[in-house]
């Protein structure tokens, strides 16, 4: 069995994916590479062919008719033999020393009856726009170089949220929880971070910058033109996070992960109800209180402890002068935490 496997979902990175790739091989044999082609009409098909062709007992690859990032990481999820699970965009990389150190740590795990769940690391935005860097930690959010519980976690600041890049999930884990993202949909990232968290019992924090994020290509998906053409998969996330756990369920079973799991379902209304906000149109704007009567729908209890959050409270701001500031206060926070 393999240690780990990164599932690369590709579509039409010729351009960028072979500096991705060429970090994850210095794990050597006990990583595994599913580069998946999710229906490329560039080279990015022939050149996965070449990789997997010089690296047959590392390098596999899955050439599928275009399904979207979601379906890339889904079929990483089918055909991964790793005993943990990573996701790596094929425009980011990883940094090779980070990924010995995490080797190590795995290799440590491999014979235990039962693993780690999640074992979680630093990423680092990498700003193209104006060539600067910003890691993301969790220095006081998580205990360092231990096996911990969610009794054990700190507190949460806004910046901290756990993302795509900053885990690694134990394969059958996610698997078991039934984790299936929805094809042609974007920011699906979300749901791979939040449904699978109750099923997670164990968890291991290592002070590594193991991620590297770029950010800053004008057609990237968290650009900000890009996400209010696109703002209407936003909520459909959004929505398909608000029913696939049973948040409530967790108020008193597990109550620092019922915190966490609400805060973050917040931020997602939240980023939902604020893109709908900046298009400026008035469907959108019809659209946000469809959002908010769909959660009041779905979980009365929810709907009130969601709404009257601080975060949330953000986005509901009533009038025109109301919207105005909701939309200033985004953009303060976007350059203060730099997330897009």
């Amino acid at each position: 069995m393999k240690l780990l496997t990164f599932a690369v979902p590709c579509y039409n990175s010729a351009a960028y994916m072979s500096h991705c790739i060429d970090t994850l091989l210095t794990g050597g044999d006990e990583v595994e590479i599913i580069l998946v082609n999710d229906g490329s009409s560039d080279d990015t098909g022939d050149i996965a062919d070449r990789y997997a062709a010089e690296h047959p007992d590392i390098i596999r690859v899955i050439h599928q008719p275009n399904g979207g990032h979601g379906e890339g990481v889904n079929q990483g999820i089918r055909n991964a033999t790793g005993l943990y699970y990573k996701v790596v965009d094929s425009d980011d990389w990883v940094d090779e020393e980070a990924l010995q150190k995490v080797l190590n740590l795995l290799r440590s795990w491999a014979g235990q009856e039962k693993p780690c769940d999640m074992l979680i690391c630093n990423y680092v935005y990498e700003h193209v726009e104006d060539n600067t860097s910003h890691t993301v930690h969790y220095h006081h959010v998580f205990p360092e170089n231990t096996i911990f519980g969610w009794n054990d976690v700190g507190h949460w600041s806004p910046s901290e949220y756990l993302l795509m890049h900053s885990v690694f999930y134990r394969t059958a884990l996610l698997r078991q929880c039934g984790l299936e993202l929805p094809k042609h949909t974007f920011y699906v990232d979300n749901i791979f971070v939040y449904q699978p968290l109750p099923y997670v019992e164990t968890m291991y924090y290592m002070d590594l910058d193991f991620y590297r994020y770029f950010i800053g290509r004008q057609d990237q998906s968290v650009n900000e033109s890009v996400m209010v053409k696109r703002v209407d998969q936003q909520v459909r996330v959004t929505k398909i996070m608000l029913r696939c756990c049973d948040v409530m369920s967790l108020r008193t079973s597990n109550r620092k992960l019922y915190r966490y799991m609400c805060r973050y379902l917040s931020m997602m209304m939240t980023i939902s109800s604020i893109f709908l906000i900046i298009s400026g149109e008035k469907e959108n704007l019809k659209k946000k209180d469809e959002l908010w009567d769909y959660l009041k729908e779905t979980d009365s209890y929810l709907y009130r402890k969601l709404k009257y959050r601080s975060l949330s409270m953000v986005s509901n701001l009533p009038g025109y002068q109301g919207r105005k500031l909701s939309v200033g206060l985004y953009h303060l926070a976007q350059k203060i935490y730099k997330f897009n």
